[in-house]
């Protein structure tokens, strides 16, 4: 499996997905590109798309909603559902935000601070069924500033959920400013290894290949400790203008510059 020329595929899709339905946040899906590569074209994560509510799956949460729209052609492209359906997103179930009704789809995470709550949950789960299916949560820096995810940290340590990762996109863009500039969340390494979790970090997280490695070794691990990883992205990976804002969270590609950019990963 050529990931790299699946990286390009999955971002020139979004950037179609994003051309069809404007109000996608598309500088918060273009970051984590490489964290759904890797993960589902990687075979880090056991599914079925035949049967995308099989009892033996992998368990993989969106809790960073704003970022799902990358995952839609990955889906498609793997047979979840028919790839004629992206044509028609935001006009039939394929919406601006993960939904269940989507297969392949766990959870509905609009509302950011509750995937690694119900990730937890589905863990301990598990655990009290001796299964030994992954649970793995995609979250956002910024949704670190919700107390409820410092509540599911806790949660996670004092019972040892070592069948969960917590995958944290860390492109140092919130909604309207740097990081840094409204709560800066560094040292985020140590916070999480305070809290008793194995800590993991990425430097070169728009690398895909960095990001499989590190992936095909940490998420089987079990050492009654959960783990984070920590993936260094660039928010809006691929579009210059949005790699340099600290609005680009909320920015749209105009339409005169989007088929440009797609034009790029068809090289």
């Amino acid at each position: 499996m050529n990931l790299l020329k699946k990286s390009n595929f999955v971002r020139r899709e979004t950037l179609k997905i994003h051309k069809i339905l404007p109000e996608t946040r598309i500088a918060s899906s273009l970051s984590c590109v490489e964290i759904y590569v890797a993960l589902f074209y990687g075979k880090i994560i056991k599914f079925n798309p035949k049967k995308p509510n099989d009892e033996d799956r992998d368990r993989f949460i969106i809790s960073k909603g704003h970022g799902a729209i990358s995952l839609y052609p990955i889906l498609a492209d793997l047979g979840f559902f028919d790839k004629k359906e992206l044509k028609n997103v935001g006009k039939n179930f394929l919406g601006s935000i993960p939904d269940p009704i989507i297969p392949g789809i766990e959870t509905v995470n609009g509302s950011l601070g509750n995937g690694l709550g119900i990730g937890c949950g589905i863990s301990l789960a598990l655990r009290t069924k001796k299964s030994l299916r992954n649970v793995i949560v995609l979250g956002g820096d910024g949704e670190l500033y919700e107390g409820s995810v410092w509540e599911a940290i806790m949660f996670a340590s004092h019972h040892q959920l070592d069948n969960l990762t917590f995958i944290i996109d860390n492109n140092k863009v919130s909604m309207l400013d740097y990081c840094k500039n409204i709560i800066d969340l560094d040292p985020i390494t140590d916070k999480f290894k305070s809290f008793n979790w194995d800590v993991y970090k990425i430097k070169k997280g728009n690398d895909v290949f960095s990001v499989y490695e590190t992936f095909k070794k940490v998420i089987p691990k079990r050492n009654g400790k959960p783990k984070v990883i920590i993936v260094e992205t660039i928010k809006g990976k691929g579009v210059p203008f949005l790699e340099k804002s600290r609005l680009s969270h909320v920015l749209t590609i105009p339409a005169s510059q989007i088929d440009k950019y797609i034009e790029e990963f068809n090289k």
